[in-house]
């Protein structure tokens, strides 16, 4: 068995400060994988005692990055998806195992006013490619902010949010072709139905006391991995970030 995290930290150096160590020493993870630790080389010394670390940083400083920290020696890493436009800002790193893929992405918001809705567009191109290409040498567990609310039950005010960044019908659909072709979100796989369980709450408005979230950080896996899936679990309770962490279990 395996338990895979990941987590959207906004800012490592700031939930170190709110208590991400004692998270991660609790939680025991084999895999743990972070999104936007808005780090440079250098800028943190995190001691994760029997634990492998792979960074990659942004270019921009304070921006975006990712990271993997793993028990198990994977057998390759790679950063990015091969595409220069699209690996300046440290989204995306890849461990290989024996058996599968695990992917850590930050997927681009497509901001204000949808500014960079375009080039979101040609990511989510790029990255499907790049996973499918993944996928012809073995399975892929890809997991991480991917910036998107898939369907209405997967946010609080659908109605109110249909036109702005994260919940357009343009990144909707984008995430619905990747499910078509090959790929299962594994918390709907267990849970089709349930309403009110969000990974992401804005700092504005008391959000988070309100739970008026959205459900934008996922675990997906390639469909042949569907019989070793084994629980799916988002733990809304802990907090350090304005996103809490995601789990997923396999054999």
């Amino acid at each position: 068995m395996k338990k895979m995290i990941s987590w959207n930290v906004n800012g490592l150096r700031a939930c170190v400060e709110k208590g991400f160590l004692d998270y991660f020493n609790e939680v025991d993870a084999d895999v743990f994988c972070i999104q936007e630790s808005k780090l440079q080389e250098g800028q943190i010394e995190l001691e994760l005692p029997g634990y492998h670390q792979f960074w990659n940083y942004a270019e921009k400083k304070g921006y975006s990055g990712t990271a993997i920290f793993t028990k198990e020696m994977p057998l390759s890493v790679a950063y990015g998806i091969g595409v220069e436009e699209h690996d300046k800002e440290g989204r995306v790193i890849a461990a290989e195992y024996p058996e599968y893929y695990v992917v850590t992405c930050y997927t681009p918001n497509s901001q204000n006013e949808l500014a960079r809705l375009p080039y979101r567009m040609t990511w989510e191109e790029a990255f499907f490619a790049y996973l499918k290409k993944l996928e012809e040498n073995k399975p892929v567990i890809f997991c991480g902010d991917l910036n998107v609310a898939h369907k209405e039950i997967d946010l609080k005010n659908p109605k109110t949010n249909r036109k702005n960044a994260g919940f357009t019908d343009e990144e909707r659909e984008k995430f619905t072709l990747l499910l078509k072709n090959g790929f299962i979100d594994t918390y709907r796989y267990f849970y089709p139905e349930l309403e009110g369980v969000y990974s992401w709450w804005s700092y504005r408005f008391s959000a988070r006391q309100k739970n008026a979230g959205w459900r934008i950080d996922y675990f997906c896996v390639s469909e042949s991995l569907e019989d070793r899936l084994i629980s799916a679990d988002i733990h809304t309770q802990v907090l350090g970030s304005d996103h809490c962490p995601v789990e997923l279990v396999i054999r």
